[in-house]
């Protein structure tokens, strides 16, 4: 089997150690949604070639080598053993970490419904008493804002305002989903978590840009993120999107800058990127029916 098999696994390394390069040069919104599909195609690309891999183990099968020493013919080997049985291994360790995503995702939407049902349809915001400061938005097609009274009496009217804005732009882009793919593909290929944490800092970005044109202006949503991350550093509690204070100073200071350009040529290019891996694995399937062929004629 060429080196063709390969090009997946390699190119999901330099994808990581690239996105955040991409979102210093593009616009938030822009630079997520190219790093979520390229990320997502990746990471699929690179378990079908863990697949390829491990499926050259058919040539050690007992009928077939039983057909082989009968007809005496010779099987070639496309890839050391060792390789294959390390690509069943990281498959299996992948799926496992996988489940334990859409395990996660699935209870926290159904405490989500539950917390939802508490309270009447038609309220946008869910206030809940508490003394931890705490704001984050329950996805779905009838999201909810869910804030602490803590939260709400830290933060003036103003900031008040940029929060929920911010808390909308996750609902209405369904943020909840583009961290859904980056996690699934972190999960089967774990060299793209860089990537997932990449994105994961674009998707709040996004947001504050959001809040920022909603007619707050950059400082008072710079203002707003600060004084928020201040208020909830102590909360043991964390959100899907919660971000470390390193990131946030990141954002505040991005606030304070002028706006990223919408380069759409870039973003057209790094989802360009993404057919190399989708053209690597096609060619190394290629050359495993060939050895498929070989291996079961007759």
């Amino acid at each position: 089997m060429r080196i063709d098999v390969y090009v997946p696994l390699v190119l999901a390394v330099l994808l990581a150690a690239s996105g955040p390069l991409v979102g210093r040069l593009l616009a938030p919104s822009y630079a997520a949604r190219a790093l979520v599909v390229t990320g997502g195609v990746t990471a699929a690309a690179s378990v079908w070639a863990l697949i390829l891999l491990g499926g050259t183990l058919l040539d050690d099968a007992p009928p077939v080598i039983a057909e082989a020493q009968e007809n005496r013919l010779h099987i070639p080997e496309p890839v050391p053993e060792v390789i294959s049985v390390l690509a069943i291994a990281l498959l299996l360790w992948g799926t496992y970490r996988a489940h334990r995503v859409i395990r996660t995702h699935r209870a926290t939407l159904r405490n989500l419904k539950r917390l939802r049902a508490t309270h009447p349809a038609d309220s946008e915001l869910i206030v809940i008493a508490s003394r931890t400061p705490q704001a984050f938005a329950l996805p779905g097609t009838d999201g909810r804002i869910v804030v602490t009274s803590a939260m709400l009496a830290g933060l003036d009217a103003h900031e008040r305002r940029v929060l929920l804005a911010h808390e909308r732009a996750h609902l209405r882009h369904r943020h909840d989903r583009l961290r859904l793919v980056a996690d699934l593909a972190a999960a089967v290929v774990p060299v793209l978590v860089p990537l997932r944490e990449t994105v994961t800092f674009l998707l709040e970005r996004w947001a504050d840009e959001d809040a920022a044109e909603t007619g707050a202006g950059r400082e008072i949503t710079a203002r707003a993120v600060a004084r928020a991350a201040l208020l909830s550093h102590r909360s043991r509690l964390s959100s899907a999107l919660h971000l470390s204070q390193l990131a946030v100073t990141r954002r505040v200071a991005a606030l304070r800058a002028a706006p990223l350009p919408r380069a759409r040529l870039l973003a057209v290019a790094v989802l360009a990127s993404a057919s190399l891996p989708a053209l690597g694995a096609a060619d190394a399937t290629s050359d495993f029916l060939h050895f498929l062929g070989s291996a079961l004629a007759p």
